[in-house]
């Protein structure tokens, strides 16, 4: 995964363990102190969000201690590569596309954040400005050409992504 990525989850772990955790532990013991447990709705319900929080925090766990970070910056830029943000023309129609590669916690295909693991990716991975690329997709079999690659942090690509939205009247 990105440095960006990996941030984004050692953050989010960390306000479950520091700010919600102890937020709900705090609910459920004024909610204990309201008298009978058994019939006691906001401490059943605390109870519940504590489990949700624990399972979250050892999810997360697991995917820090195991993450790969990988600085797309520090790879050769003229070759498509993790973290590459990649122009194709597609050969039928003439039409670009745009797709990034990351991380699978990252990716988002309908915003053009495709997985290291997807089939486009594969097949595009190495390849350089000007090369042809032939990808068997869900959709049947495809050409492509590599007009460009460009390596854009992906903090700065999402948060571009989201302006967009933002400010489309479509």
């Amino acid at each position: 995964m990105t440095p960006e990525g990996y941030d984004l989850l050692t953050r989010e772990f960390k306000f479950l363990k520091e700010v919600e955790k102890p937020r709900i532990n705090r609910e459920k013991q004024i909610a204990a102190e309201l008298g009978d447990r058994s019939e006691n709705a906001e401490y059943h319900a605390a109870k519940e969000k504590l489990r949700h929080i624990d399972k979250r925090l050892f999810y997360l766990n697991g995917v820090i201690e195991k993450s790969r970070v990988i600085d797309p910056a520090g790879l050769d830029h003229g070759r498509v590569h993790f973290g590459a943000t990649v122009t194709l023309e597609r050969f039928d129609n003439a039409e670009e596309e745009r797709y990034t590669i990351c991380g699978v916690l990252e990716s988002e295909p309908e915003n053009g954040l495709i997985s290291v693991h997807a089939p486009l990716a594969r097949a595009i991975m190495g390849k350089g400005e000007g090369d042809e690329v032939t990808v068997r997709l869900p959709g049947g079999m495809r050409v492509y050409e590599v007009v460009s690659i460009e390596f854009i942090p992906l903090f700065s690509l999402k948060k571009q992504i989201r302006s967009e939205k933002d400010f489309s009247f479509a």
